[in-house]
């Protein structure tokens, strides 16, 4: 062994568990504790149980002395995928002793049973299509990223009149109407035309994965209430144009993957159809539509499940056989037939709210249609552990979702730079390198903003008594200069942990671009072509080039170093590169040492040389990020 732990056990010890971190079926796992000699140990056992399971006792060998401690070893080989927990008990001279989990995946002795170590199992035959992860993703809200002409009021069955702005920059609508409803009715026509327009600004970006919010017909301007999954807005485009989209798009070697909204319709749709704008029954309008069994009624028609209880957007029964044929099974279903007219996958909308079993199906048919398709998640918290609804869900055990929304990442980003310290950010990452599967957190959708948060720039640069304030004074407010400078500064922090961490960089459409707002619709207005934050753009366009030409960045080991306080530090390696990431958000420079003989700065192009058997001195400017490329050992 060439290092003898500090403690009893630590699950992000190679000398203590291996392999690191999750671990495929079928493989064993050793799992080795050291008690200090002097406590007089005379056995150790491992518990260890599958999740909702009963816990299996395997007694651990003594192995010999290291240093101080004794080693005690046990291999344990997990027979399928699953959830699995363990902790270890120690019969010590003074009695026995639960070995449990502390922080930092360091031993806690404890007296009686405490939290539990986790160890995620997977299925080792399945393979995440890692494409996605290796490439930076750009994330379009369609109504609201580039038109190519004034919208006019499309026609055809099913169309509400909609509010149409002539003029880009308008203020999205968020007064309620009449009746205290907020409609989300106002589009600004943002086409597929206008995104293929744009492709080359993509291409500048080196943007590998293109990712849409809702692009089927609906009610709404955001979408999420699918009035036919079956048919593209007309006022986006059609379905010829969006073929065409992919191609062009594949051409410049990107993909396409879009939103699928599969936990509930809208209630103006061909489904439920409930305002009776589209032909044929809807379940709201008879139990003989071929639609009724979709839902869920208490009391037919009025009173049935909804997502949260907004009536405009009635759930779904997913397991309902006709419903799985329609999005699933089907040789012409949603899922289907998207990807052959060019999608690469899907990204799953409330996937906490679909069941395990709609996932699994939803998968294994996008892999019959393409066999590196994509299926993300939308999930806040920790996927490998989600409890959603009082059931424990199964994400990343195989065949059911390839990646998930990295929201972990964003909200360590965001109290990092808002005052939180590097051990906490560091300490959150770790976590979640323990529990996924390293195919998966190498493949994560890496976000600062999306739809359903406020802008990065916001987040970064309002004043705390703004957020309790009307949206009258949040629709209107821009940070004005001192606070735009100081939220800049912070966004570049920001970005470059989010592009240097494992997993796909994604850009919120405009975030680049100094685009600000409060939560929605503020956080949706539209890109701001032709009034672009030169100064951010030109940071995010150098900072995507060096992403997509290291090797090391796309696939590289992760490893955080000494962290404190205000400066963060990690290294990213592979077998021709070594990077070292330090960000300091204080507002005072710090002084550390790297140990390497010459490094550049690839950010600023700035060069530090070997300054004694120590290695390179350098001092972190504050508010400032170095992405080192370093060389050579001191």
């Amino acid at each position: 062994m060439k290092t003898i732990p500090d403690c009893m056990y630590h699950s992000r010890d190679l000398a203590c568990k291996t392999p690191y971190g999750a671990a495929p079926a079928g493989k064993p796992v050793v799992f080795s504790a050291y008690p200090e000699r002097a406590r007089g140990t005379a056995h150790a056992t491992l518990w260890i149980e599958e999740d909702g399971g009963v816990a299996r006792s395997l007694p651990m060998r003594w192995h010999g002395i290291f240093g101080e401690r004794d080693r005690y070893s046990v291999q344990f080989t997990p027979e399928h995928p699953g959830l699995y927990w363990y902790y270890f008990t120690i019969e010590m001279s003074d009695g026995p002793h639960y070995c449990m989990r502390g922080y930092g995946g360091r031993c806690e002795l404890l007296d009686n049973i405490g939290d539990k170590y986790q160890l995620t199992v997977y299925d080792p035959d399945y393979k995440v299509p890692a494409w996605f992860g290796e490439g930076i993703s750009y994330n379009i809200f369609p109504d609201r990223f580039c038109r190519d002409r004034v919208p006019v009021q499309p026609e055809g069955e099913g169309i509400a009149p909609r509010v149409l702005h002539e003029n880009w920059d308008d203020i999205p609508a968020y007064k309620p109407d009449e009746n205290g409803e907020i409609l989300n009715n106002d589009f600004f026509g943002g086409t597929l035309r206008g995104v293929i327009d744009k492709l080359d600004y993509l291409e500048s970006l080196n943007v590998r994965t293109i990712y849409f919010n809702p692009i089927f017909q609906a009610y709404s301007n955001h979408r999420y209430d699918t009035g036919d999954y079956k048919r593209i807005d007309p006022l986006l485009g059609s379905e010829e144009i969006f073929v065409e989209l992919c191609r062009k798009a594949k051409a410049r070697g990107m993909r396409v993957v879009l939103d699928g909204v599969f936990n509930h319709t809208g209630f103006d749709s061909r489904y439920f159809n409930g305002r009776g704008r589209y032909g044929g029954l809807g379940a709201h309008q008879s139990k003989d539509s071929p639609y009724y069994g979709w839902y869920d009624f208490q009391s037919w028609p009025d009173k049935y499940s909804s997502w949260w209880g907004i009536y405009t957007l009635p759930q779904v029964r997913e397991m309902d056989e006709d419903y799985l044929n329609y999005i699933i099974e089907d040789e012409d279903s949603v899922i289907r037939r998207y990807l052959r007219l060019g999608a690469s996958g899907w990204r799953l909308d409330v996937a906490d709210e679909l069941p395990d079993s709609f996932i699994r199906r939803l998968n294994a048919a996008a892999r019959r249609e393409k066999d590196d398709a994509l299926v993300i998640g939308e999930v806040w918290e920790d996927a490998s552990n989600k409890i959603a609804y009082s059931e424990r869900r199964r994400y990343l055990h195989g065949g059911e979702l390839d990646s998930v929304m990295n929201y972990p990442l964003r909200d360590a980003i965001l109290a990092f730079l808002n005052g939180g310290t590097a051990e906490h950010f560091a300490e959150t990452m770790e976590c979640v390198r323990e529990n996924y599967p390293r195919a998966v957190f190498y493949n994560l959708m890496n976000i600062i903003g999306t739809h359903d948060t406020a802008r990065a720039l916001t987040v970064l640069g309002a004043p705390e008594e703004l957020w309790n304030a009307g949206r009258e004074e949040r629709a209107q407010y821009e940070l004005p200069p001192e606070r735009l400078a100081a939220a800049k500064a912070r966004l570049k922090l920001a970005a470059v942990l989010q592009f240097t961490m494992p997993g796909s960089p994604t850009i919120y459409y405009g975030d680049e671009a100094g685009r600000q707002g409060f939560e929605d619709p503020f956080n949706r207005r539209t890109y701001p072509w032709g009034a672009e934050d030169r100064e951010l753009l030109s940071f995010y366009r150098n900072l995507c080039n060096i992403r997509a030409h290291s090797d090391t960045l796309a696939r590289g080991d992760l490893k955080f170093l000494k962290s404190y306080g205000s400066l963060l530090q990690f290294e990213r390696k592979g077998p021709q590169s070594r990077m070292l990431i330090m960000v300091n958000r204080g507002y005072q420079d710090v002084r550390t040492y790297i140990d390497a003989v010459y490094a550049i700065d690839l950010l600023s192009g700035e060069e530090f040389d070997h300054a004694d058997s120590k290695g390179v001195r350098i001092t972190v400017p504050a508010e400032t990020a170095y992405i080192l490329r370093c060389f050579g050992n001191p």
